[in-house]
Formats: C-alpha cells, sequence, structure tokens
C-alpha cells in the first residue's frame, strides 16, 4: 500500500529526512515512534504530499505521489491532480480542524459531496453510519464547540473515513487530548485496525503501538534505526538509541 525509497526532505540547510525506507503492506498497522523532531510527522505528510521531497520516492497503491516519471526524472503534478490522489489518502490531525459553523455531521459528509459528488442522502446515510461506528450517533447536530476533544477526534476520524480511502495516516492523534480523552480514541482506531484498515501511526501511545501495530518502526535524527514488530522493537529493542527512548518513555 506504501512503498518509500531513499526519501529525503530538508527545510533550507536541515536535513529532516536522510533516505527513509519503509514498506507498509495492505492491512498492516505501521506504528512510527521517536523522540520528537526526528522527522516521523513530516514523512508522514510526504506520504499525501502535503510536503514535497527533495530526494527519492514515494508510491501509494502502486502509483507515484505528487510526481510523474519521464524517463528517469520525477516531474512535481498539478495541484489539482495531487488533489485528486489525496482523494484515496485519509489523514488525522493532532488538531481536529473541523469547521466551526458546521454540524458534526455536516462536517462529515461535506467532502464526499463537494469532492466525490455524492448526492446529498447518500453522503448523509453514511455520516450517519460512520458517526455511529466511533460512538457519536447522538451528536450529529452539534457543532464542534459543543464537543469535547477526543469528540472532535472521533469526528474527524469519521470524517476522514467518509471518503473511503483505502489507506489512513494518523499524525500523534491523541497528542492534543486530556489523558482521560485518549482511550476513546484510540478504541475507534482499534476497531478500525479490527476491520483490516491499512493505517501508518504516528503516535508516542506505546500501549497502543504494542497491541494493535503489525509493525513498528523507531525514527530519530531522520533516519529510521530500527523497524520490526513490536515484540521486537519495543519488547527487545537491538539499537542503544532505541534502548535509551524507551527507557524514558514506558
Amino acid at each position: 500500500m506504501v512503498r518509500a525509497r531513499g526519501v529525503r526532505k530538508s527545510y533550507g540547510s536541515t536535513e529532516v529526512l536522510k533516505g527513509i525506507d519503509i514498506d507498509v503492506m495492505s492491512g498492516d498497522v505501521m506504528c512510527i515512534i521517536g523522540p520528537s523532531g526526528s522527522g516521523k510527522s513530516t514523512f508522514l505528510r510526504c506520504i499525501n504530499h502535503l510536503e514535497t521531497i527533495d530526494g527519492g520516492w514515494l508510491e501509494v497503491n502502486g502509483h507515484l505521489v505528487g510526481y510523474r516519471r519521464k524517463g528517469d526524472k520525477l516531474h512535481e503534478m498539478r495541484p489539482s491532480e495531487v488533489a485528486a490522489q489525496r482523494r484515496d489518502i485519509g489523514m488525522v490531525f493532532q488538531r481536529f480542524n473541523l469547521f466551526p459553523h458546521m454540524t458534526v455531521l455536516q462536517n462529515v459528509c461535506h467532502a464526499p459531496v463537494l469532492v466525490r459528488k455524492e448526492s446529498r442522502s447518500s453522503a448523509r446515510a453514511h455520516a450517519r453510519e460512520l458517526l455511529d461506528r466511533v460512538g457519536l450517533a447522538d451528536k450529529a447536530e452539534r457543532y464542534p464547540s459543543q464537543l469535547s476533544g477526543g469528540q472532535q477526534q472521533r469526528v474527524a476520524i469519521a470524517r476522514a473515513l467518509a471518503m473511503r480511502p483505502p489507506l489512513m495516516l494518523f499524525d500523534e492523534p491523541t497528542s492534543a487530548l486530556d489523558p482521560e480523552l485518549v482511550g476513546e480514541v484510540l478504541d475507534v482506531m482499534k476497531g478500525l485496525a479490527r476491520d483490516g484498515m491499512t493505517m501508518v501511526v504516528v503516535t508516542h501511545e506505546m500501549g497502543f503501538a504494542r497491541e494493535v501495530a503489525s509493525s513498528v518502526v523507531f525514527m530519530d535524527d531522520g533516519v529510521v534505526v530500527e523497524a520490526g514488530s513490536p515484540d521486537q522493537v519495543i519488547g527487545a529493542p537491538q539499537h542503544a538509541r532505541t534502548r535509551a527512548f524507551l527507557s524514558k518513555v514506558l
């Protein structure tokens, strides 16, 4: 579902990604862990071309993201073409980014109507199914300001799922939540994993990574230091840098 080879990204003279190689198979849940500033979120944003890359290449579902190949060179696609690719990649951010002037139901069905040209009745019916799935069927007519942070993040997940993406990206989805609200969002994500959704999750929730991930990647200073199953990377890390990180967060 996702293939990255030699992905590099710099901001000015600061190289944030230094040649990332990663494979995510369909149905996998990959958790990317590591200290702040290690390049985790930048890499996630490169997957759907919210950040352009300076070297290497990325494929989602067998197609280059943001670029087309001509000979041995990559040429960036037009914004409209990139937007079309993003329809198949759902993303949930640290901040919920809900439209404050729209109800919960309107937030969830807005993109399918606007982008996928679904009928309003079909989009609303699907939105209600998704709100039921994330445990918020009774909040459909509320506004974001009337919801807790955990509820808003669950709406954000439903909104991403409304586009029926084969791939979901989560950028530290619980980091902006009060501790007592974290569990309700992680429970929704566990349900998606059980249903076979392909997910790439940047997270500091080690319990979630240990329980749900099919693979764990530890990044530091723009490189993949260690990758493998949760039992390998979290349970028996081989690299001293991984062990030092885990000793502080577990």
